[in-house]
């Protein structure tokens, strides 16, 4: 299941299951709308309270307001996370679902504080709190165009990992020669240290802590800075194009195009037909 198409999932056929799943998974509806925005709300308060929490001072101050808010947002999601676990027909595909495994995270570091205290745990409990961060990602299902992107950047993945391994190639070869003609009385130790200051160097961000003083690194240094300027806006204009092409064949389609009898999405713009069952879509809203 990628990220975004819940069509997997199964729509429950009748029952409050099936009213369940349309105000939780289904946006088209007064009541699915208000419940989207009501989750969108809660998360980023969820995330501004982690952000607040971990300033000692207001930590200090705030302590229980703090471990209040905590456990009013852990119980909320939980009761969400289970809510989306027994309103669909397959609930282990969505357990293990990029969503589902977000939405886990972003509740389970709170019990798991309760199993490993402070004072007695050999994990540092404070990285698990940290973890609650994670609920910032459950905001791209809520939000057509993280959907959109998503499907773009699975279309291009070929495409960028072969972007990735030339980068790489160019990297590591640039890198071990810089490592030959500046040597290690120049900062360059060894090989992993001088792919690492190509890495820097191709990406233009150029932390400075390692510098080439020959000539000859020099120049290898400006053809690197050269091949990053235009290295950049190569996954760029890869996914860019990639969308617009996707948008130009109607691949993206609302989540009101989905069909009333199985809950399949992701139909092309024109689409009369469930792609899944054969069952006539809904029109779109506006259409005569």
């Amino acid at each position: 299941m990628t990220p975004g198409d819940e069509s997997d999932l199964g729509r429950p056929p009748a029952g409050w299951r099936r009213r369940a799943y349309e105000v939780i998974f289904e946006s088209e509806t007064p009541a699915g709308r208000a419940f989207d925005k009501f989750i969108v709300a809660a998360i980023l308060v969820s995330v501004a309270v982690v952000v607040a929490d971990s300033v000692q001072e207001w930590s200090s101050r705030n302590r229980r307001l703090f471990d209040a808010a905590e456990w009013f947002f852990t119980i909320l999601f939980t009761v969400e996370y289970i809510a989306r676990v027994v309103s669909v027909e397959k609930p282990w595909r969505y357990v293990r679902s990029f969503y589902g495994i977000v939405d886990l995270l972003s509740v389970l570091p709170t019990y798991l504080a309760i199993l490993f205290p402070e004072t007695h745990a050999l994990i540092d409990v404070r990285v698990l709190r940290l973890l609650r961060v994670f609920r910032i990602f459950r905001l791209t299902q809520y939000v057509e165009e993280y959907q959109m992107l998503g499907e773009a950047l699975a279309a291009s993945r070929r495409k960028i990992l072969v972007f990735l391994s030339v980068v790489l190639m160019v990297v590591l070869v640039l890198g071990t020669l810089l490592y030959v003609v500046e040597g290690p009385e120049h900062g360059f130790k060894n090989i992993p240290t001088s792919v690492y200051w190509a890495v820097t160097t191709i990406t233009t961000v150029g932390f400075g802590d390692i510098t080439p003083k020959t000539d000859v690194g020099r120049f290898i240094a400006s053809v690197m800075m050269l091949i990053g300027w235009g290295t950049l806006a190569v996954p760029t204009g890869i996914v860019t194009a990639e969308m617009t092409a996707r948008r130009g064949i109607g691949v993206f389609r609302s989540r009101a195009g989905r069909c009333d009898k199985c809950g399949v999405g992701g139909h092309q713009a024109d689409a009369r037909f469930c792609r899944n069952c054969g069952a006539s879509l809904p029109e779109p809203a506006g259409a005569e």
